[in-house]
């Protein structure tokens, strides 16, 4: 994991290169990374998220912040980009003023604190969503060339993908045959195994380096690929890839 100032530089970084872009292509502009929203849908999903994590850290209740409510007021505020930066500014306050032993909900797999699990959540959260905001400008998703990600953050993108959200029982990836999938970052030197089954996805850092399937691909290749956002990485199992994108699509946003 990154250093807890890391996650917060990281969120502050995030949240300025979406605003860039929705101040630059205007609210009704499309996001192709995320079918059928505009600019105006994409930042008031991200606003809502940050005012209802920055509740969860607070009060340490998941309900003190009706998301749904905040994002039809992020929908209709007139000032769309200003009520944005008013949720950011928000969440990184509340995670500076948190204790290091905050005791709150924590909803991903793996072994984070909560105020780290919070911090890295968010600040990958806001991560790729301003690659979507990104995809306005271009028309596409941007090639990780394009991006302003570094191989550190990315890294530990992709472990929190694999060790936090695929382990989870609502997680759609499964196999009827079991099989297992290593994941390698050609640049950081850093690999997962994972188990997939009909059963939740296990995933080992590290492990065997022999596995059914291979995903392989620089840090920012992998992390925007695995969360759909590029065509990468390369696939020993090019059908593996397809199902990964399939079952993936209840992530998009």
């Amino acid at each position: 994991m990154l250093e807890f100032m890391e996650y917060g530089d990281g969120l502050g970084a995030a949240g300025t290169v979406l605003r860039e872009h929705a101040n630059r292509n205007g609210p009704q502009a499309a996001v192709p990374t995320c079918p059928g929203w505009t600019l105006r849908d994409l930042v008031a999903h991200q606003g809502a998220v940050h005012r209802w994590a920055a509740g969860v850290i607070r009060t340490g209740s998941l309900d003190t912040v009706d998301a749904d409510a905040s994002f039809a007021e992020g929908l209709a505020d007139p000032d769309q980009l200003t009520w944005f930066d008013e949720g950011a500014r928000a969440l990184l306050q509340a995670l500076a003023d948190a204790p290091e032993d905050l005791d709150v909900p924590f909803f991903l797999a793996g072994d984070p604190p909560p105020l780290m699990g919070w911090a890295r959540r968010q600040c990958h959260e806001t991560t790729i969503h301003a690659v979507d905001a990104m995809s306005a400008s271009f028309g596409r998703a941007p090639l990780p060339a394009e991006t302003w990600l570094g191989p550190r953050l990315a890294a530990d993108g992709v472990d929190e993908l694999l060790t936090g959200f695929l382990p989870r029982r609502r997680h759609r990836l499964r196999s009827e045959s079991p099989i297992t999938v290593r994941v390698e970052s050609t640049d950081t030197g850093q690999a997962w195994t994972l188990s997939v089954s009909a059963e939740p996805v296990t995933t080992v850092r590290g492990g065997e380096a022999s596995a059914d399937v291979v995903l392989s691909g620089t840090a920012v290749e992998l992390y925007l690929g695995l969360w759909n956002r590029s065509d990468g990485p390369t696939s020993s199992d090019p059908g593996f890839l397809t199902q990964w994108r399939d079952q993936m699509q209840v992530s998009w946003r």
